[in-house]
């Protein structure tokens, strides 16, 4: 009897060992990032963890000028994407400077923070991390609430291949993109490279058309393409006196006009961007923050 207990105690401590080295040898699964409070957060691929954003950078939609037909556009898109609708994949491509990040931002932020629509949350993707979007794609697609997933400034150079994820999440692919996610990029290619790299896939290729398909055919799989273009000297000075007006400085309209017409020559530029540059640099004249 003594030793049927002793071999017992023995096979159940090697069991016990057994399992143990078992669990060591397997990794951790990783667990989905429970949303809390905030509406917008940054999608670490390395760490394969959603880090939340308590404040984001941007303005009232309503300070963004000289875009207007396009911001109603992206606008209406967004909105029915929040009301459960149908709704496309959005390129905003142009000029830099433009508002392309500013008005991804705004329109989020607007919308969020009104009644009558799902929940919006606004993930933030580098271009270095398109690699691990399926895996974003997959963690986000079970949570009860509507993404939109923004990769600001996309481009891609000779030897990338991360173009890939983002072609088969936008359209096709076994899994494809979840219902309750949309994906909205800037960029200031149509067609996100740049014409040296069609010319030499063309140029090498057996089928020069067929070459650079692949690549080219990414930009067709976003259902909206929004084009933002440089603006004329009209258009600057509305922008500038927006944003004077936002951060409440008391200047003349003549003085403001001056001052904007000489800063645009300056920079050799006229855009959203070179005008918030220089109602900040009046804010710091005038001993105001901005």
């Amino acid at each position: 009897m003594k030793n049927k207990d002793y071999r017992a105690r023995i096979a159940s401590a090697l069991a016990q060992i057994a399992s143990s080295l078992k669990d060591l040898g397997q990794e951790p699964e990783k667990t989905i990032p429970v949303l809390g409070a905030a509406d917008a957060y940054h999608w670490d691929g390395d760490a394969g963890v959603l880090m939340a954003v308590p404040r984001v950078n941007r303005v009232p939609l309503d300070m963004l000028k000289g875009i207007d037909a396009v911001q109603d556009i992206l606008l209406r898109n967004t909105e029915q994407f929040a009301r459960g609708h149908g709704a496309n994949n959005a390129l905003l491509w142009g000029a830099r400077g433009m508002g392309k990040s500013s008005l991804v931002k705004a329109i989020h932020g607007d919308i969020a923070g009104r009644d009558g629509f799902e929940r919006l949350v606004l993930i933030e993707i580098a271009r270095e991390d398109l690699a691990t979007l399926p895996e974003l794609m997959r963690r986000i697609g079970r949570e009860q609430a509507r993404f939109i997933v923004f990769c600001d400034d996309l481009s891609f150079d000779n030897g990338e291949t991360s173009y890939k994820s983002l072609k088969t999440i936008l359209d096709g692919g076994l899994e494809g993109r979840p219902e309750n996610v949309l994906f909205y990029a800037t960029s200031n290619r149509r067609h996100l490279m740049p014409r040296d790299m069609i010319e030499n896939e063309r140029s090498t290729a057996i089928n020069p058309g067929e070459a650079v398909e692949e690549k080219v055919s990414l930009s067709d799989r976003f259902g909206l393409w929004l084009g933002f273009h440089n603006c004329d000297q009209a258009t600057f000075l509305v922008m500038v006196r927006a944003y004077a007006d936002h951060f409440g400085l008391e200047i003349d309209d003549e003085t403001l006009r001056a001052r904007a017409i000489e800063w645009a020559a300056t920079r050799g530029a006229r855009s959203g961007r070179v005008a918030v540059q220089l109602v900040r640099t009046l804010a710091g004249e005038m001993g105001r923050p901005a």
